[in-house]
């Protein structure tokens, strides 16, 4: 498949692109005008998110699959007109569209474990990120195999939200919990998430929704822990209260990170063969890619 991505420079996007490649897929860069230096293992063309007719015009024929990866710009109408130029041109032919939304947009789950089927109840940081993807799995009624990723928090490769762990514990001298002892992320290492896009990308039905996580509820206060570690910073986690947080990060990304979720991703076990099988995130932290 001949497969262009948006967002292949980007924390996850080269995860991605490098899975694909692997697999013998060629891979098509979506650059940004004036961006980085181009990557010589991928063929380049030029868009922009807020350049509708430049994306329209990136999906040429030749192109079997699109996957968005960018981050979102924060704008709903800018976001929205972006999907609709990428899928136009892969309406009424059974090309591929994969979009990557987040489980953030499932809100607090409580005592339960949310799955896809569960109702989005999405925090400030995602408000409109649900109608984004009502949106692209609707383009599967015109002929769009239209697929949306839901993403845990993504660990690995020493970046991602646990990197800011380690340079919180550093930089306060302690490892540092947001808000609450109690709070859980659902996780997954970045290379098993790229795993699974490849799965999607080439298997999935039109008008699917998928969990891209492998651990549905991870204990905040051992992550920073670990974290602690690969700072070198010793002692046991502390609550950083929210609103010490909201100044540093921001109201929307603290509150984030604040949010207790358990989240599962049978789905892709059951129906995609998705085999997780990378470190888990607090061994990552700990003795991996983070040290």
């Amino acid at each position: 498949m001949r497969t262009l991505i948006v967002g292949a420079r980007g924390y996850l996007g080269s995860a991605v692109a490098e899975r694909l490649s692997a697999a013998g897929h060629q891979v098509v860069e979506l650059a940004r005008p004036g961006g980085d230096r181009p990557d010589d293992r991928y063929e380049r063309r030029i868009g922009d998110l807020t350049d509708p007719d430049s994306l329209t015009a990136a999906v040429t024929p030749d192109i079997d699959a699109v996957i968005n990866l960018a981050t979102p710009t924060g704008d709903a109408a800018a976001d929205a007109a972006a999907v609709a130029a990428l899928t136009g041109p892969l309406r009424g032919t059974g090309r591929a569209f994969v979009y990557t939304s987040g489980v953030w947009v499932l809100g607090a789950t409580g005592a339960s474990t949310a799955d896809e089927d569960t109702p989005a109840d999405p925090i400030p940081i995602v408000g409109y990120r649900p109608g984004i993807e009502r949106q692209v799995l609707a383009t599967a009624r015109d002929g769009v195999r239209a697929t949306v990723v839901r993403p845990g928090i993504v660990h690995g490769r020493g970046g991602g939200i646990p990197a800011l762990l380690v340079d919180l514990a550093r930089k306060h001298a302690a490892p540092l919990i947001v808000a609450d002892a109690a709070v859980r992320w659902p996780m997954v290492h970045i290379d098993d998430l790229a795993d699974l896009f490849a799965r999607v990308v080439e298997q999935a039905p039109a008008g699917t929704l998928w969990h891209g996580v492998s651990q549905e509820a991870v204990p905040v206060r051992e992550l920073a822990a670990a974290a602690g570690g690969a700072a070198g910073v010793a002692g046991r986690p502390r609550v950083w209260p929210l609103d010490q947080a909201r100044k540093e990060l921001g109201a929307l990304f603290a509150d984030a990170l604040a949010l207790d979720q358990s989240v599962g991703g049978r789905r892709a076990r059951q129906e995609l063969d998705w085999r997780p099988r990378h470190p888990d995130a607090v061994a990552d932290l700990r003795d991996g890619s983070y040290r």
